[in-house]
């Protein structure tokens, strides 16, 4: 099977799962791996994946989904705030939103991924001005949560998710 494993990693999160997602595909034909753009033409699956930015994928990984059609695709992707499975449903339906008709997204895999200081940083200054918001704590508990991820529990569900991807 010829395969394209095309994603948007800002902190080298997303471009770990990828790595695990092309291990898997060991015995395949990878035809593209890397940021978007990529020449998909001959894939026959596409594994896209972005990191999450405010709720959605970014906007380069939007402007690849929208250049695809009569594609295989499975979508995966990291988020720093994805403490629940719930939440990653949302995300999976969000980014299967920007997958156009005529394409069939077959699967979608989210976990959660570390996020850069700066944002914990940000976090800190707003408490100091309300330190009894709880939205605020929750998000900062969220932060130090996500510091250990994508662990290698996370990269294994991401290389079974390609193999099973690859299955349907």
């Amino acid at each position: 099977m010829k395969i394209a494993i095309v994603f948007d990693s800002q902190t080298g999160n997303t471009a770990q799962v990828a790595q695990a997602i092309k291990d898997a595909c060991e015995g395949h034909d990878i035809v593209a791996f890397g940021p978007p753009p990529q020449n998909v033409d001959q894939a026959e699956l596409i594994f896209a994946g972005s990191w999450t930015d405010k709720g959605f994928c970014t906007a380069e990984m939007k402007e690849f989904l929208h250049s695809l059609y009569g594609k295989r695709v499975a979508l995966f992707g990291t988020a720093g705030f994805g403490i629940s499975e719930l939440y990653f449903a949302s995300l999976s339906d969000r980014f299967k939103a920007g997958v156009p008709k005529g394409n069939q997204v077959v699967s979608s895999f989210f976990c959660t991924g570390k996020m850069p200081q700066t944002i914990r940083d940000r976090y800190e200054e707003q408490l100091k001005v309300d330190p009894d918001n709880a939205r605020l704590k929750s998000m900062i508990q969220a932060f130090d949560l996500a510091l250990i991820h994508p662990d290698q529990n996370d990269l294994n569900q991401a290389a079974d998710f390609a193999r099973e991807a690859m299955k349907a």
